[in-house]
Parts: structure tokens; sequence; C-alpha cells
């Protein structure tokens, strides 16, 4: 999966923006402007440049009706309009507390507003740039401005230093919370996007599982047929004594093998087969790990009960999540391990264990907190050679086996299985170790449901 692929929709974040929800909220803020200015002059007696006042207010009501006529409001705004917009508002705010006491006036906290939705909305340069442009204003008005003047002629004016702390709280405030909004955006955006590729991996996975088992229904409802064309043609084949029918015959009967060696190769991809729906523990793992035994790496299964567990293998279902989960786990510790993997399994009356562990570098021990987070670095340090040619290495794939097989009931842990700090011989099984738990209850049936009648295949629809 690369960076074009709809999933990682991140990177036009702004035109997640709709021209309505803007221009909602600027209504609202002319509402309030005026309702500010009315009660300013008609409560507390203020002394207002009210013709300049109501002229900045007119060209925010200006700029809504020629946007909601120009534009549908439905509109995505682009990173441009966006930006426009933005220090649009924090220029007509800023005029607005020019005419209006500057810092002297306690709405210069609205100010805080624009700066935010940039760094939530806008790509980093973008965020910069409205940030700066409202420090710049606030630093502005806070030297410069018309003063709050009451109908007796006092100016009201607030102490230098609580100017001063308030312009100081006010730049904090823009830095502070561009910061933090734009840190938990980034995080909710990358988690959506991993979900979505989590989904869109676990429907391939569905309909790879819906197709072969589609395949398996033909090769098992075709072999009986196939079955008796072969021995009829093979008992022709000591009756006839024409060369010519002869042939045709052996045609056929060589036509009929080809069609049950066929159907046999495909049907080994389908195994939705009501027969195969479940199968011992080890059997699926050892299905989900298949593709990657042939890539140069030794993979050892290690399959046995835990102390005093019965001997027979829990039966559990072959969903999708599961197989594409250790799939994935497989993967990870197949392109990093530098020759070896192992597999092991063990089941209780309680739980069944799964622990994937790899002869290789390990995990960096500073990003085993975060493990299993979407879009982390690559395990290896950048100066080596990375074993995944053009691998991202995102953490996109171990965040999908996490989240994957934590759906079907596991709760999974990593590990390493040496620390590089310690001295002494590096044990065999020194590289990372994934453990996942799975309680008995959450999937596995009693030996007895396993036993129990299937039933007929289903039509497939």
């Amino acid at each position: 999966m690369d960076q074009t692929s709809p999933v990682f929709a991140h990177t036009h974040r702004p035109n997640w923006v709709r021209l309505r929800t803007l221009l909602l909220l600027r209504w609202s803020a002319v509402m309030g402007q005026i309702a500010a200015v009315v009660v300013a002059q008609r409560l507390f007696g203020l002394q207002l440049e009210v013709g300049w006042t109501y002229l900045v207010i007119g060209s925010l009501v200006a700029s809504n009706l020629v946007s909601g006529f120009v534009y549908p409001q439905n509109r995505r705004l682009s990173e441009a309009e966006l930006t426009a917009l933005l220090l649009f508002d924090i220029t007509q705010l800023g005029l607005l507390l020019f005419l209006t006491g500057g810092l002297n006036n306690p709405f210069a906290l609205l100010i805080l507003a624009p700066a935010t939705i940039a760094a939530a909305a806008l790509h980093l340069r973008g965020s910069l740039l409205v940030g700066a442009v409202a420090i710049l204003i606030v630093t502005v008005v806070t030297r410069w401005h018309f003063p709050l003047v009451t109908r007796e002629g006092a100016i009201m004016r607030m102490p230098t230093d609580f100017i001063f702390g308030f312009w100081i709280a006010i730049m904090i405030g823009i830095v502070f919370l561009s910061i933090y909004a734009r840190r938990v955006t980034t995080e909710v955006t990358a988690m959506s996007d991993a979900l979505a590729a989590t989904q869109m991996a676990l429907a391939r996975e569905q309909k790879l599982t819906d197709l072969g088992g589609v395949v398996a229904a033909a090769a098992h409802e075709l072999g009986t047929p196939l079955s008796t064309i072969t021995l009829v043609s093979g008992e022709l084949l000591d009756e006839i004594d024409d060369p010519l029918i002869r042939e045709d015959v052996q045609l056929i009967r060589e036509q009929a093998d080809r069609c049950r060696v066929i159907l046999r190769s495909m049907g080994r991809a389908g195994k939705d087969d009501l027969h195969l729906r479940r199968a011992p523990f080890g059997a699926v793992i050892e299905e989900a790990a298949e593709p990657h035994a042939d890539r140069g790496k030794t993979l050892h299964y290690d399959i046995h009960p835990a102390e005093g567990a019965v001997a027979a293998q829990p039966v559990i279902p072959r969903r999708p999540e599961i197989i594409h989960g250790v799939r994935n786990l497989v993967q990870n510790a197949v392109d990093f391990a530098q020759s070896q993997v192992w597999i092991e399994l063990q089941w209780s009356q309680s739980s069944l264990w799964l622990r994937i562990t790899d002869d290789g570098p390990g995990f960096p021990p500073v990003m085993l907190p975060r493990l299993g987070d979407p879009f982390l670095r690559r395990r290896r340090e950048s100066g080596t050679q990375s074993p995944r040619p053009g691998y991202e290495g995102m953490g996109l794939g171990l965040f999908i086996a996490k989240t994957l097989l934590e759906r079907s009931g596991a709760e999974l842990s990593f590990a390493n299985g040496h620390d590089p700090f310690e001295t002494g011989p590096v044990p065999e099984r020194c590289g990372a170790v994934v453990e996942a738990i799975w309680p008995r209850s959450a999937f596995a049936p009693g030996e007895a449901d396993a036993r129990e009648p299937l039933g007929e295949n289903q039509v497939f629809s």
C-alpha cells in the first residue's frame, strides 16, 4: 500500500472542511459581534467608533454572502481557500480589536479560534502562516488601538502589567492550542486511515475465502462425475479394438484426469467447505504461515499442550481475521529474521497461546511501548539496509494484525528475546517476540461440539 492510496486521505486534510460549516461559524461570529457592540453601547455606555465598527462587521457579512452565492455550500475547501478565509477572519477580528480597545477588550481571546482551526485543518505551512499572522495582529493591537471611552469621558484601561500578561497568555495560547490541536488531529487521522486499511485487508481476505469456498465446492461436487468418466473410459479402452475410437476414448480419459488435477490444485485455496470451516489450532496457524515458508527462512513449529491439558488440539473456526492477522505477524518475523523463525503453539483448558520469535535484531526498545500503533518507523535503524525494498515501515502491518487478532478475542504483547545491554552469550531466539493469547471461550468450541454433524454444504448465492 502506498501513499497514493485512498487510505492516506490525511494528505488532503483541508478538503475535509465544508464551506457550509465555516459559513455557519462565521454567521455565529457576526451575531456575536453585533450583540457585543450593542451591549457595550447601551448597557455599559461605551463610546465606540460605531461607523467603522459596523463597517468591519459588514465586511464579514459581505464575505459570507459572496461565498454562499458564488460557491455551493457543500463545497470542500482547498488548502488555499481555507487559508484565505482564516486569514480574513483573523484580520477582521484584529480590526475590531483595534477599534475597541485592543487587549483591553476581553474578546481579544477569540483570536485563538482561527489559529486553532488552522492547526487542525491545514498542512504545516498553512497553519504556521495563520498562527504567525495571529501573533502579529495581537502584537500590533496591543501597542496601537482606539481606547475604550465611557459616556463620562473616562478611559477604561487595564494596568500595563496586566496587558503584558494578557499578551503573553494569548501568545502561549496560540502556540499551545495549535500544537495540541494538530497533534490530536494527526493521531485521529492516522488511526482512521489505519482502520480503513484494516477493513480493506479484512474485506480482501474475506473475498479470497469466499472465492476459495466456491472452488472447494466445485471440486467436491465435480469429483464424483469426473471419477465416473475416468472409470467408464477405462472400461471402454479394454473393450474397444478400433484404434481411432480408442484414441478418442483415451483423449476423454486424459482430459477428465486433467480436470481432476486442475480442480485439486484450485481446491488448495478453497477451504470454506463446511468440513473445513473449523480446523485444529495448529492447522489454522500453519495455513496462515504457509505463504512465507519458501522465502529463504526456516520456520520451526512447536505444537504441544500445556501441562495438565488434554493432548488433542482444540478445534477453532477458520476466521479471515485470524488467518490474515497471524500471516502479517509471520511476515514481519520472516522479513527481519536472519535465518530462522519459531512458531510456538500451546493450549490449556482455558487459553490458547501463539508465540512467534525470530533471530533478527528485534524491536528498538524505545518503540516497544508504541508497537501496534499505526505509522511507526521501521524496526531497523535508518543507516542499515532494509530487508523490505520499497517498504515504508510505518507499522501499518503490525497495526492491522493487532486490530484483527484483538477483534477475534486475542491479547497481543511485544517484546525482545535478548537485551542488547546484557553481557554474556546471545540466545538463539534473540529477535522480536510477539505473543497472542486467546481465552478458549472466545472461539474454540468443545471437542463434542467439533464432532457434531455439520449438515449439507450451503449453496453460494
